[in-house]
């Protein structure tokens, strides 16, 4: 590798700005396939940040698919070919992104459901309770509950039992977790969007576990449905500040159309 990096501002976050400046490096080619990175020690001491921001920004590129992790060996740009998917959208605003993959998730949800509902055994039916529960503990505590969100909706695909349904699902994580981070930020702003989706779920779960594939259809259905009016009803203020830097991955990193 020889490029050489300048310490980063304290202005924006840091491990985007480390990631953004890997990232840049990866698709200018100056970094190739099968380069390995410095170490988090040698990037810690280039870019003038501890190795928690280098960790962070890795795991970054990582998700988007620029980086691979050798055991003992270290962190190589990913072999050309195996690319992941790219959402060519660099100008879209960042409300409009999070419409569009919740667009996208009201799709698989709804189709997801309505196998679970089908197909869902006794433990599918406990693991989805269970999620449920450690969402409602995540809010009592004061948090937004997106990892809790995400592994409800995780134990329904599962619930399915559908490789290719969740094999997509797992494709789409990036894109699909960075949209729920938003959803639930935004709707924990709010009491009235908190138990919205508190009852949304619980008519989601009621018709799985009734065996009703029609009525959990529309249930999953209506939950995007109602997600995207929250967004579109989001104060102006969040985008201006969590909401947009929530979002940024989903509308960040990737080319222009030529």
């Amino acid at each position: 590798m020889t490029a050489r990096f300048q310490s980063v501002a304290p202005t924006v976050r840091l491990a985007d700005q480390v990631a953004d400046a890997l990232a840049a490096e990866v698709r200018s080619g100056r970094l190739s396939e099968g380069d390995r990175l410095p170490t988090e020690t040698a990037l810690a001491a280039q870019f003038g940040v501890s190795r928690t921001v280098v960790r962070e920004a890795v795991s970054r590129l990582k998700s988007l698919g620029l980086v691979d992790s050798r055991q003992g060996s270290g962190v190589y740009v990913r072999a050309a070919g195996i690319e992941p998917l790219r959402f060519e959208m660099p100008h879209v605003a960042s409300r409009e992104a999070v419409v569009q993959m919740v667009e996208l998730r009201r799709a698989l949800e709804a189709e997801v459901a309505a196998l679970a509902a089908e197909r869902r055994t006794r433990a599918d039916l406990r693991r989805i309770r269970e999620a449920i529960k450690a969402l409602k503990a995540a809010v009592a505590d004061g948090g937004n509950g997106a990892e809790e969100d995400v592994r409800f909706h995780t134990a329904i695909a599962e619930a399915a039992r559908n490789p290719f349904l969740l094999g997509t699902l797992q494709y789409l994580r990036q894109f699909l977790h960075g949209a729920t981070r938003v959803t639930r930020a935004n709707e924990a702003r709010r009491a009235d969007f908190a138990a919205q989706v508190a009852q949304e779920h619980a008519l989601i779960v009621d018709a799985i576990d009734a065996g009703d594939p029609v009525r959990a259809r529309e249930a999953a259905k209506s939950h995007m449905d109602n997600a995207i009016r929250r967004i579109e009803q989001a104060d102006p203020a969040f985008w201006q500040q969590e909401g947009a830097q929530l979002a940024r991955p989903l509308v960040e990193g990737w080319p222009a159309r030529n």
